[in-house]
């Protein structure tokens, strides 16, 4: 009798801990990892520093993407016939921030998306705006977000904002990297940049940091 107990007592155990292993969520789960997003808003100073001052940004890097290797200098990009257009490429959790969120920021804070080949005072090919996405995802998701964006008349000319696939983000330069922050006094920064960073502590008060 104390045997039969025994073993009942064994498996009674035994199924025990099979659920609660099921029910029980793993607390070994690995956190979701950065996901990687590539805009083209005119020149890359000012795009750089809005996101930089984004929540949930990690890393922001000013590039090129849209042209090959071999013309991936600042020079050469400048003179509107690489291909490239001057780009960031952002670093984000998707757990703190959204890859639409992103969108927001660009749309209404980082550039024009009405403007054709320019953006405030730059003009050329490269001061282009394009979306460079990464998956099919965010393909899906930014399409969605011009739709939207359009049927609600958002703005009042066409969005002229190109979807494209990212085949390679170049980084720039040194001298572009974090340029606002370094050069927070030159006329070109004060007159056309610090506005966004202003417009987007307004708009976004929750993303800015």
């Amino acid at each position: 009798m104390q045997k039969k107990k025994l073993i009942i007592s064994s498996v009674l155990s035994i199924c025990a801990s099979i659920i609660l292993s099921i029910s029980t969520p793993s607390t070994t789960l690995a956190a979701q990892p950065d996901q990687t997003a590539v805009f083209a808003g005119g020149c890359f100073w000012g795009v750089d520093a809005v996101f930089k001052h984004v929540k949930g940004v990690s890393e922001v890097l000013s590039g090129y993407a849209g042209g090959n290797a071999s013309t991936a200098h600042y020079e050469q990009v400048s003179n509107g016939n690489t291909g490239h257009a001057e780009s960031v490429q952002i670093r984000f959790n998707p757990e703190k921030i959204t890859y639409q969120q992103l969108l927001q920021v660009f749309f209404s804070v980082a550039h024009d998306p009405t403007q054709l080949n320019r953006q405030g005072p730059d003009e050329g090919n490269q001061y282009r705006s394009v979306i460079f996405y990464t998956s099919r995802e965010q393909q899906k998701i930014a399409q969605s977000y011009i739709r939207q964006l359009t049927s609600s008349h958002t703005y009042s000319s066409p969005i002229v904002t190109q979807i494209v696939p990212l085949q390679k983000f170049y980084t720039a330069e040194n001298y572009h990297q974090n340029y606002l922050a370094l050069h927070p006094d030159q006329p070109y920064i004060i007159i056309n940049d610090m506005p966004k960073l202003a417009k987007l502590r307004s708009r976004f008060p929750a993303l800015y940091h």
